[in-house]
């Protein structure tokens, strides 16, 4: 099928020149600029939808500490992008009745910075770190004291003139987010009293969603419409939003109208060069390059090098999604394509 060429919009235009790809669950400046996926986030733990186990004990944990009047312990937030390890944080927050700071890690680059962030909280007040993995060493280790027993130790001066100095800090809660649990220190992540894995979503509780959404910027989607789109997503609330923005913006410009059909979402989608299951032309490429080495292992890094791309990305981007519907396997060797797998990227032709 030939990719509609047409400029659907701004947003469109500056996806393609920068080469990104639709369904990277990783947060693009659009998603940030959105301002109504402010107002589709949910206010209450209640609202929240998916995610039943982990609701279920923060909610017990979150309960019980306003009933001794304490914060809430720390907790760590792992998953993958776009799955709501934010808007939890807000949520949290906002049930403790309390103030939520945010910081990435990558901007917190010298031990001051965190010094500044810790002194400008208030009793029970909420800070959270965003890919809190990649905080450097001394500003971790600035955190050990402040988390355990909410002080500071700061050296003052140099040489011979150098000095402790003891600064005392009022009872916060870190909540710290990551998609790459491993990378944590183990110092760190045991000072977190609740470690927490946030799960992809199922198509039903994304078609929710999908569904809340879609009254918010006026688009009528009927019920096979909004599933179609939710089996598509990965299970990540992040890409169904930004896959049902672009799908309304192919109803109003190609279609002329606010009603949208399966057929709609699958030829918005094709002008995307992703198909029934979600993956586009960049999966199908990794997926033909296992399939093109005759059921070999292959090395993540061999891999790489053949779509001369980089291997962390393949890793914690590309193949989670692939692992999960059973069209890729990790071994001690390297990757494998399924029988699964082997029979979905034999069977594309040159639709995509």
């Amino acid at each position: 099928m030939a990719i509609i060429s047409s400029n659907i919009d701004n947003n469109d235009q500056s996806l393609r020149k920068k080469d990104l790809r639709l369904v990277d669950s990783k947060i693009i400046p659009e998603d940030k600029s959105n301002n109504n996926l402010n107002f589709a986030r949910p206010g209450t733990l209640q609202e929240f939808i998916g995610q039943e186990q982990l609701k279920s004990s923060l909610r017990i944990a979150i309960d019980a500490s306003t009933y001794r009047k304490e914060p809430l312990e720390h907790t760590l937030l792992y998953g993958q992008p776009g799955l709501g390890k934010t808007t939890l944080a807000f949520l949290i927050a906002n049930e403790m009745n309390t103030k939520c700071r945010i910081a990435t890690a990558p901007a917190i680059e010298r031990p001051r910075d965190i010094v500044g962030l810790l002194l400008s909280l208030k009793e029970g007040e909420v800070l959270f770190i965003d890919e809190i993995h990649r905080l450097n060493k001394l500003t971790e280790e600035l955190l050990y004291s402040a988390m355990e027993d909410f002080r500071l130790d700061l050296t003052v001066g140099a040489n011979r003139g150098a000095r402790c100095r003891t600064i005392n800090l009022p009872r916060f809660t870190l909540i710290g987010a990551t998609t790459k649990l491993a990378s944590i220190s183990a110092p760190l992540r045991d000072r977190f009293g609740m470690s927490q894995k946030i799960e992809f979503y199922t198509p039903d509780e994304l078609k929710q969603i999908i569904v809340n959404f879609s009254r918010l910027i006026n688009l009528n989607l009927n019920d096979d419409a909004s599933y179609n789109l939710a089996r598509i997503s990965r299970g990540t609330p992040r890409l169904a939003l930004r896959l049902l923005r672009r799908v309304r913006d192919y109803a109003q410009v190609v279609k002329k109208t606010n009603v949208v059909s399966v057929n709609v979402i699958r030829a918005a989608l094709n002008s995307y060069q992703i198909d029934e299951k979600g993956l586009d032309a960049f999966d199908r490429k990794y997926l033909s390059f296992l399939n093109n080495n005759n059921n070999n292992a292959t090395g993540l890094d061999s891999i790489a090098a053949g779509l001369g791309d980089n291997s962390s990305m393949l890793e914690s981007v590309v193949e989670p999604y692939l692992i999960q519907i059973g069209f890729l396997t990790r071994t001690p060797r390297g990757r494998l394509l399924t029988a699964l797998g082997k029979k979905y990227i034999e069977s594309k032709n040159d639709n995509f």
